[in-house]
C-alpha cells in the first residue's frame, strides 16, 4: 500500500495544519471585522447545480459519480452555486445586504500545478442585494485588508481591478460587433502571455479592422486618467467611466487606492461577470492569481430564482500559503505545551500531586503536559524541553508547605504553597494558550 496521498491532494501533518490554521484564522478575524457572517453547505451536491451554471463540460473537470439512490452528484468544485442556492432557498427573510463568507474544501480534476492542486481550501465572500458601486468598493477592501493582515503591503501585491460593463461600452464606441465580444476578452485575458502577432491575428480572425483592433492591443497599457481622456467623452463609454470614478474614490476613502491598478486586461474567465472585476496578484510575478472575483448581478437568479444584484470574491489556500512563505511571513510553527508538569520521583504521594497540580492548571487554561511513566527528575525535565515548554512546574509533596516549584530559564525558582496561587500566577505569566 502506498503512504502517499493521492495526486493533487494533501496531508497536514501539525506543522502544516497549523500553517493552515494561520491562514484560516487570519480570513475568519478580518472578515468578521466588516460584519460578514459564516456559513457552510453540502461537499456533496446534485451535477445538475454545477452543469446548469457551467454547462456539460464541467463534468470532465469533477469528481462526480451515481450514488446509491441513482442520483448523479459532484464533489464541489466551487461554492458560488452552493450559495446561490441557499440565498434563493431564504431570500425574501434575509436582511439585505446579505453579507456571508465560508471556508469550504473544494475538489476538481485537473492537471496539478504550482498553486494549483485538485483539492483545496478557499474563502468566500460574497455580498448580496446592493447594486451601488460603494458595494464594491467594500469587497475589494476585504481582500485587501486580509493581505495587510498577513503583514503584506502594496509593494508586494496589486489589485488588478477592470469594470465589464466600461470594457463593454469601449467596445461599442469602436464599433465591435456584440458577437465579436467573446473573442475580445479571450485575446485580452492572454494579453500578457502570448505574442502581440498572435493577439492581432485572432482580433483578425474575429472580424476586427485593423484599427479596432490596434486599439484593442492598447487597452492593456491604458491608466485609467489615459483611458478617460482618450475615451471618458464617448456616449457609450461615459457613464461608466463616472461610475468607476466613482469607485476608485471610495476605494481611496476606505484606505486601499494605494494598493489598485487599473487593467482592462482582467475581464475573469467566467462569463457570469457584469461588473468591476478584480485579481490581486503578487508583485515579482512569482505565482499565480491570490484571489479573484467581482459583480455577478445575473447569477443568483438563474441559479437560485433571486433576482438580486451580487458579488463576491474566493481566495484559496494553496497561493496565499506559498506566497507566504516565500516572503517569509509564515509564522513558526507554536510550541503546543506552555507548563511541564514534573514530579519527585522520591516522594510516595508525588504521582497523584502532580496529576492534581496538571488539572488544575489545565482548568485555569494552561496547556499542560506532563510525563506519562514514572522517569527521574532530570529525564522528565529534558522530556519538557523536547515538547517546547517553557515553563516547569516540580510537584514536590515532601517540601511540606511549599510543594511546588516553577522554573523558567534563566530565573531562580519561585515557591509556591497555594495550588490556587500557582494557578493565578500562571494565568497572568504567559503560560495560556
Amino acid at each position: 500500500m502506498s503512504h502517499k496521498p493521492l495526486p493533487g491532494f494533501r496531508d497536514f501533518y501539525p506543522e502544516q495544519f497549523a500553517e493552515r490554521a494561520h491562514i484560516f484564522d487570519t480570513w475568519r478575524r478580518v472578515v468578521r471585522r466588516y460584519a460578514f457572517q459564516e456559513y457552510d453547505g453540502p461537499p456533496l451536491e446534485p451535477l445538475e447545480l454545477y452543469t446548469q451554471k457551467s454547462g456539460e463540460e464541467i463534468v470532465t473537470q469533477l469528481y462526480n459519480f451515481v450514488d446509491k439512490g441513482e442520483r448523479a452528484v459532484a464533489m464541489r468544485p466551487e461554492m458560488t452555486p452552493t450559495f446561490a442556492r441557499m440565498v434563493g432557498a431564504k431570500a425574501q427573510t434575509l436582511r439585505k445586504p446579505v453579507r456571508w463568507f465560508s471556508l469550504p474544501q473544494l475538489f476538481r480534476y485537473e492537471r496539478t500545478q504550482k498553486g494549483r492542486l485538485r483539492e483545496h481550501y478557499q474563502l468566500n465572500v460574497d455580498l448580496v442585494g446592493e447594486a451601488d458601486v460603494l458595494a464594491d468598493a467594500e469587497l475589494l477592501s476585504v481582500a485587501l485588508e486580509i493581505m495587510r493582515a498577513f503583514g503584506l503591503t502594496a509593494a508586494d501585491v496589486r489589485a488588478r481591478v477592470s469594470d465589464r460593463r466600461l470594457l463593454n461600452g469601449l467596445l461599442t464606441h469602436l464599433a465591435i460587433a456584440e458577437p465579436a465580444w467573446p473573442a475580445v476578452y479571450t485575446v485580452l485575458d492572454k494579453l500578457e502571455r502570448q505574442p502581440r502577432e498572435l493577439s492581432a491575428e485572432k482580433l483578425a480572425e474575429a472580424g476586427l479592422d485593423d484599427e479596432a483592433a490596434t486599439a484593442v492591443l492598447g487597452f492593456g497599457a491604458l491608466d485609467f486618467a489615459t483611458m478617460r481622456a482618450r475615451y471618458g467623452d464617448a456616449p457609450a463609454v461615459q457613464p461608466h467611466v463616472a461610475r468607476f470614478a466613482e469607485y476608485l474614490a471610495h476605494c481611496d476613502a476606505l484606505g486601499v487606492a494605494d494598493w489598485i491598478r487599473f487593467d482592462l486586461t482582467i475581464v475573469r474567465g467566467l462569463a457570469y461577470y457584469t461588473g468591476i472585476v478584480f485579481e490581486l496578484f503578487d508583485q515579482v510575478g512569482e505565482f499565480r492569481a491570490i484571489c479573484g472575483g467581482g459583480r455577478y448581478d445575473n447569477l443568483l437568479k438563474s441559479l437560485g430564482g433571486a433576482d438580486l444584484p451580487a458579488l463576491g470574491f474566493g481566495m484559496g489556500d494553496v497561493v496565499i500559503g506559498e506566497l507566504l512563505r516565500a516572503r517569509g511571513l509564515m509564522p513558526p510553527t507554536p510550541s503546543t505545551v506552555a507548563i511541564w508538569v514534573a514530579q519527585s520521583p522520591d516522594t510516595p504521594d508525588a504521582p497523584h500531586a502532580a496529576l492534581r497540580t496538571a488539572a488544575a492548571l489545565r482548568g485555569a487554561g494552561c496547556t499542560t503536559e506532563f510525563a506519562l511513566r514514572v522517569q527521574k527528575l532530570d529525564k522528565q525535565l529534558e522530556s519538557g524541553r523536547k515538547a517546547g515548554a517553557g515553563t516547569f512546574v516540580i510537584v514536590d509533596p515532601g517540601m511540606g508547605d511549599a510543594p511546588w516549584r516553577v522554573r523558567r530559564t534563566g530565573n531562580d525558582d519561585v515557591i509556591f504553597s497555594s495550588l490556587d496561587a500557582l494557578c493565578a500566577w500562571a494565568s497572568s505569566n504567559g503560560t495560556v494558550r
